[in-house]
């Protein structure tokens, strides 16, 4: 099994690899020049995104620069997806976002888990979970959404939250730990 097999399986594996490496270099340098298109050229920006994530519902994309991404292919994000200013997704494992999400300013998504152990961890080995959004949500700027996670359709992650732990579908959600505080009629 080679080592990006096991990264997206959610095994150990080692960060290190010369492919991995390889593969994150070339996503880097497709990031700079998105980073770098002029923001009227929507149409450009549309295209490069749509060759460098692993799925694009449709070409209502937008996502304002800077965005950074590890690999960019294991990002799927669904129709009508939205994310602001200094967007960034650790994608070693799957990020899955649904239709109609919008992403506030300053959001992390990060996959990769590190050892707690710092002999283990100087070893540069890690693993990673994958993260799924559901359809019809909102992420409040500055939220970051740990390894694992999985967030229910129409939700909302109030701003500066810490997504620790799933959320279940119609809630708004807030803190540290972000956790439901209100439930969502979804009868209307």
């Amino acid at each position: 099994m080679t080592e990006k097999e096991k990264m997206l399986a959610g095994l150990p594996y080692s960060a290190i690899d010369e492919q991995l490496l390889k593969e994150l270099n070339e996503c880097k340098d497709v990031l700079h020049r998105y980073n770098e298109l002029l923001p009227s050229l929507r149409t450009e920006r549309t295209h490069m995104l749509k060759e460098l994530l692993g799925h694009v519902g449709d070409d209502n994309i937008l996502i304002n620069q800077p965005f950074y991404c590890d690999y960019g292919k294991h990002i799927s994000v669904g129709k009508r997806f939205f994310a602001n200013f200094n967007f960034t997704v650790l994608d070693e494992a799957l990020v899955t976002i649904g239709d109609d999400c919008f992403i506030g300013p300053n959001v992390g998504i990060y996959t990769a888990c590190h050892s707690t152990d710092p002999v283990e961890r100087n070893t540069r080995r890690e693993w990673a979970l994958p993260v799924t959004i559901g359809d019809n949500v909102w992420i409040g700027g500055s939220v970051t959404i740990l390894a694992g996670v999985t967030i229910g359709d129409n939700v909302t992650i109030g701003a500066g939250s810490v997504v620790t732990r799933d959320i279940p579908n119609n809630v708004v959600a807030v803190g540290n730990p972000c956790r439901p505080v209100k439930t969502i009629n979804d009868n209307k």
